[in-house]
């Protein structure tokens, strides 16, 4: 969940500060990209440089880029650059700046222009945490909806035991992973996604088969999961990768491809067909290797089976559906008549006509056409970003 997230990473002055630098590395390590905003006090515990360097960005802790010049550091667009605001270590002062509005530091000055959702890893001594004003102050945080990382119990910084250890990097990474799942909006969305091609054995070197990378369908995977659906990609013979956290179920033919799918559509909210299944295969597969004197003059054909029109036909109320076509000429007539003839939600159309479009390519350029009518026209994009224009689309129109 924190792959491709933007997290703004708030460090104050607490002796726990040290831990933010494991923090930040292990963020990281989870595919977020993390910008450190810092108190003056924070930079007495660890170097502004450590922390440019763990992160690969400056550290933002002045109001000011340069002195000298005056040239000053746009607080407002660094509250609205992240998708969370993790303030970890968070000091008592903090907590209490925090509810009262001050604004005497760079980091308070973020906090106040931030849009995104702001969560704090309270760190202190025991006292201090258990304090009335403290935990009065934690309470309001909590009213206004900010989420708190509760600290651990152990040894503090003074010989004492008990509560107040901010809680350990690996743990509030687990934490925001958990946090963004329960706030993402395809929460408990189970979707299927065929991928790839399908080959069809002939003999036991040969195939008929077709150009697809499944390029396509790995991106919506990610995509898809990124917007916390649970994701199952079945993918044909491809050279890629699966995205982290999405589940694959490999297979070779239609048949198998066919038969992995209806099983898990059946517990899908969403089905997307974005595979470039063979129409039809060798009605006779030969076990061994064809020689060349051996090799029949034609090979006789049967049809495969229809995954995306079974899954039409079985689609039951609630279900979404959406289908591709490849097409190497416009298409809009025939994906229109796809569309409907195979009860789906809507239709992806990509054409060989258009440079950069269709298999084996980093980019694509699609048209998307609805059941009541309505059409979207895109440009030319990476499929990654087509996957994200997909993914918002079903959002949009998906069964609440």
């Amino acid at each position: 969940m924190l792959q491709h997230k933007k997290i703004l990473l708030g460090i104050t002055g607490s002796i726990a500060a040290y831990k933010a630098a494991l923090l930040a590395r292990e963020l990281q390590r989870r595919g977020a990209v993390v910008r450190v905003v810092m108190t003056p006090s924070a930079t007495e515990f660890i170097t502004p440089l450590t922390l440019a360097t763990l992160t690969g960005h400056k550290v933002y802790s002045d109001f000011t880029e340069n002195k000298d010049s005056g040239e000053w550091t746009n607080h407002v667009e660094l509250g609205l650059w992240g998708d969370a605001f993790l303030i970890a270590p968070a000091t008592a002062q903090t907590l209490s700046a925090m509810v009262s509005g001050t604004c005497d530091n760079f980091l308070m000055a973020v906090h106040l222009s931030s849009r995104c959702p702001v969560i704090v890893a309270p760190a202190m001594d025991l006292d201090m945490f258990q304090h009335s004003a403290t935990q009065a102050n934690l309470q309001t945080l909590q009213n206004r909806g900010v989420p708190i990382i509760e600290p651990d119990s152990g040894a503090l910084a003074s010989g004492l035991e008990g509560k107040g250890r901010m809680a350990e990097p690996e743990a509030i990474a687990d934490w925001m992973e958990d946090w963004l799942q329960k706030q993402a909006p395809l929460n408990g969305k189970k979707v299927v996604i065929t991928a790839g091609p399908t080959h069809e054995p002939i003999d036991a070197v040969r195939f008929i088969g077709n150009r697809s990378s499944g390029k396509m369908g790995f991106a919506l995977a990610q995509e898809l999961q990124s917007a916390g659906a649970d994701v199952h990609l079945i993918a044909g013979p491809v050279q890629l990768t699966a995205p982290s956290g999405v589940q694959v179920t490999h297979v070779e033919t239609a048949v198998e491809m066919h038969k992995a799918a209806m099983v898990a559509f059946a517990q899908a909210d969403i089905g997307i067909a974005t595979a470039a299944v063979a129409d039809y295969r060798a009605k006779t597969v030969v076990s061994n290797k064809l020689h060349r004197d051996e090799m029949p003059p034609a090979v006789e054909l049967e049809e495969n089976p229809d995954i995306l029109a079974d899954w039409g036909k079985h689609k039951k109320s609630g279900q979404f559906l959406v289908g591709f076509a490849l097409e190497t000429d416009q298409g809009e007539d025939s994906a229109k008549l796809k569309l409907k003839r195979k009860n789906l939600d809507f239709i992806v159309l990509n054409s060989t006509m258009d440079q950069g479009a269709g298999f084996g390519t980093d980019t694509n350029k699609i048209s998307i056409f609805e059941k009541n009518g309505k059409s979207h026209i895109f440009e030319l994009k990476s499929k990654a970003a087509v996957a994200q224009d997909i993914t918002k689309l079903i959002m949009t129109l998906l069964p609440q």
